[in-house]
This record gives C-alpha cells, sequence and structure tokens, in this order.
C-alpha cells in the first residue's frame, strides 16, 4: 500500500464556511441554461427529466487540462445536494480544469440502487465527450463511493455504453459497503442506498468487490475522520494493490469536511493529486 505523509490541519468542528454559504444556495433547476454559482457561471446540463438530473459545467478560460467530475456525498441522502460540489467545481475551473459539478437522484427523492448508478452513468456520459484530455471523477464521502464505482462500471451491461474514465479521485469515500452496513454508517445510510436488493447487488455496487480497477486511483482520507472511519480507505488500498491495482492513499487531517474545504490543506493535497495527472 501506498501512502503519503500525514499533513497537518486543525480538526474541524464545524462544516467550513465557505461549505455553509454555499449550501444555502438553491440547488433546483433554473429556466435558464446557465446557473449562477458563487459567482462564477456554469452551463447546465439537464441528463435526464427528473429536477435532480442535472450537471453544472465549468468551462475554463483557454485551453483545459481536462475533466473533473465532482460528484457529492450526504450518504446519498436527498437532504444533500450539489451545493457541497459547487466551491470544488469553482476552485477547479481556476486552475485550469473543466469541473462538472453533478447532482443525481438520491434516496428519499427517487434514488437509491440503481437508479443512483445509472444517473451518474449518464451524467458522466452527457459531459465527458466534449473535453479532451484526461476524464476524472472525484467524490466526498458517498460520492467518494459513486466516483469509485464509475471506474469499473462498463463492466455491467447495465451501464456498459459509455465513456471511460481515466483516474479516480477518492475523498473520505465509502468503499467498503459492506462493512458500511455492518456498522451502520450514517445511520444505516448504506443500507438504505441499497434498498432490497441485497447481498446479490454488492458485485455490482460495492468498491471493495471490484478491485482492481483498470485506472488509477487516489483515496485521500483524514485519519481524524469521525463520520467515515478511515478504515474505509486503508481496507480498499491494501485490497487494491494487493490485487494489482495502482491505487494510494494519501493521509491528511480535518476530519470528514477537510477534504472539500477549498481553503484547507486536505484539498491542498487533492489538488496536489491532480496536478500530478496533468501539470498546469
Amino acid at each position: 500500500m501506498r501512502r503519503r505523509t500525514l499533513l497537518s490541519l486543525p480538526a474541524l468542528g464545524l462544516v467550513p464556511m465557505t461549505l455553509l454559504s454555499a449550501c444555502s444556495e438553491e440547488s433546483a433547476v433554473p429556466d435558464s441554461p446557465v446557473s449562477e454559482s458563487g459567482g462564477t457561471s456554469a452551463e447546465r446540463i439537464a441528463y435526464g427529466d427528473d429536477p435532480s438530473q442535472w450537471v453544472d459545467v465549468h468551462t475554463p478560460d483557454g485551453d483545459s487540462r481536462g475533466l473533473v467530475v465532482v460528484i457529492h456525498g450526504g450518504f446519498w441522502k436527498a437532504q444533500y445536494g450539489a451545493e457541497y460540489g459547487a466551491p470544488l467545481a469553482e476552485d477547479l475551473v481556476g486552475r485550469g480544469w473543466t469541473a462538472a459539478n453533478v447532482e443525481y437522484r438520491r434516496v428519499g427523492n427517487g434514488g437509491g440502487f440503481p437508479e443512483t448508478l445509472d444517473d451518474i452513468h449518464a451524467a458522466i456520459g452527457a459531459v465527458a465527450t466534449h473535453v479532451d484530455g484526461p476524464v476524472i471523477t472525484l467524490g466526498h464521502s458517498a460520492g467518494g463511493h459513486l466516483a469509485t464505482w464509475a471506474a469499473a462500471r462498463g463492466r455491467f451491461e447495465r451501464w456498459a455504453d459509455g465513456p471511460a474514465l481515466t483516474h479516480v479521485v477518492s475523498q473520505a469515500g465509502v468503499l467498503d459497503l459492506e462493512a458500511a452496513v455492518a456498522d451502520g454508517l450514517g445511520a444505516d445510510a448504506a443500507q438504505a442506498f441499497l434498498g432490497d436488493a441485497g447481498e446479490t447487488a454488492y458485485d455490482q455496487v460495492d468498491p471493495l468487490n471490484q478491485v482492481p480497477l483498470d485506472v488509477p486511483m487516489w483515496s485521500v482520507h483524514a485519519t481524524d475522520d469521525d463520520i467515515v472511519p478511515f478504515s474505509q480507505s486503508t481496507t480498499y488500498v491494501e485490497a487494491a494493490t494487493a490485487a494489482g491495482a495502482d491505487a494510494t492513499l494519501v493521509e491528511v487531517t480535518g476530519g470528514h469536511f477537510g477534504v472539500i474545504d477549498p481553503t484547507s490543506d486536505a484539498w491542498a493535497a487533492c489538488v496536489e493529486v491532480l496536478d500530478r495527472i496533468a501539470p498546469a
């Protein structure tokens, strides 16, 4: 298992103010094809008929370094939306990336297995064919699960038709779904996501069951995360590297939300990973 040096960042007891500001914004699809998010404009693309099936595409001035598909977390629950991904997309476009902030159906508004996976697959397909360079998923918490799952989705007939990824960055991801169910993470959120699918669904949905991936993967996770255990990442990376995958554990501090605070050292570690993929 490859492991980065621990970064120093004071533990965050609360969601960062940048996230609180973003969370106050409306998530509904506007009538206009252009949405305003935190002072920057983005083209909003609907990839389905449901109000939650959209993606905001932020395009940089000049040449793009590639595409980063930002997938928000929130334990797959409807009360948490793409406002959590907006600050990251805005930061990334300023660094020269095309950044696609994805909204999707979640548990409580038509999502869960397999509908949420259908949406991630469709959203990637809606944006990935229009950008040259690497196609990277970057997801936080449950979004880390979805970002990592997306790299293996082409193995299954239901999601076989679509563009492949080149890299994955998981931020405090739920990468061992069986353990998440057993531990009751997020008030049994993983079980609610799976619904009545049963154990046979794990092969299709659990990243730990899908190692090794065909693309490089980084798992950026805080050792002081008290929401998604650090062991979720260590277990995955150990299994992935043992299976011959290119998987790297990047240790940070800052609790569960440091990795999605654009002012933090934990986010800087994510940016460093992206800089290795496509230097500025």
